[in-house]
């Protein structure tokens, strides 16, 4: 797991500025980065739950691994809304996997789905997961990205924690712990607390507590989507096919 922060006082040990608002400058952002990486993920959260604007909300896909991300901010702040986005295509194992750990970890869920019904947009537009990249973009923004952006500002979001993780793609090896975002309408705080955790750290993590991966995980599915675009580690040549068919791995939410 992650180095210890030498200081164990942790209201000694923050960068000279707090994040009373939900703007940060270069130099905020730098310190908080900074601090970040030497301390533990629940260090992390409650740094960010006490020191970064409120409303906190964490999004959750509900994925392979999520019962790490929603246990640690279950532990650190019990009524912390929790965003799921269901598109309506979601696997029948996540749709169990998400009763079974709102049950669990007595979780603030939050649904929200596009304003057209999947129905609605397959007659519209047809089935726009199999147009090539330009159809996915089109699919998953009105799926995906404007449900997310819509759950932010009706919960007045001003710090949005992820439990994205550098390891998980090419894209996200790059994730900062804390950034100033532009989502939607709303500026607020990014925060991933988890983005410097390797796949070991999940497992022990999810031993630790006795939390499960998700169904199909021990079926080969890594990664967790909707059923029409998302694949098992034996069906695909790479693991960058697992989702959207390789054409992309990201659906536009973390970029």
């Amino acid at each position: 797991m992650q180095a210890q922060f030498p200081n164990t006082d942790l209201s000694q040990c923050t960068p000279a500025q707090g994040a009373a608002t939900s703007r940060l400058d270069e130099q905020d952002i730098e310190e908080w980065n900074d601090l970040f990486q030497y301390l533990t993920a629940p260090a992390r959260v409650e740094l960010a739950l006490r020191f970064f604007p409120g409303t906190h909300v964490l999004s959750s896909s509900f994925g392979a691994q999520a019962a790490v991300s929603l246990h640690l901010l279950s532990q650190a702040a019990p009524e912390i809304p929790v965003v799921l986005v269901d598109t309506g295509y979601l696997f029948p194992e996540t749709y169990e996997f998400v009763e079974q750990l709102t049950t669990q970890l007595n979780l603030n869920l939050h649904v929200y789905r596009s304003l057209r019904s999947p129905a609605e947009q397959e007659a519209s537009d047809g089935q726009r997961w199999l147009q090539g990249e330009s159809g996915l973009d089109a699919y998953n923004l009105e799926n995906k990205v404007e449900p997310m952006n819509r759950a932010l500002e009706e919960l007045s979001t001003g710090t949005w924690i992820t439990g994205i993780r550098r390891s998980q793609s090419e894209h996200r090896q790059d994730t900062p712990f804390v950034q100033q975002k532009r989502q939607g309408e709303r500026d607020l705080i990014k925060v991933s607390p988890l983005a410097d955790w390797s796949d070991k750290d999940v497992f022990e993590y999810l031993k630790r507590f006795d939390l499960p991966y998700h169904p199909l995980w021990h079926q080969g599915y890594v990664s967790v989507g909707d059923t029409h675009t998302t694949r098992s580690i034996y069906e695909v040549d790479d693991e960058s096919q697992v989702r959207f068919f390789g054409i992309k791995r990201e659906c536009g939410l973390h970029l």
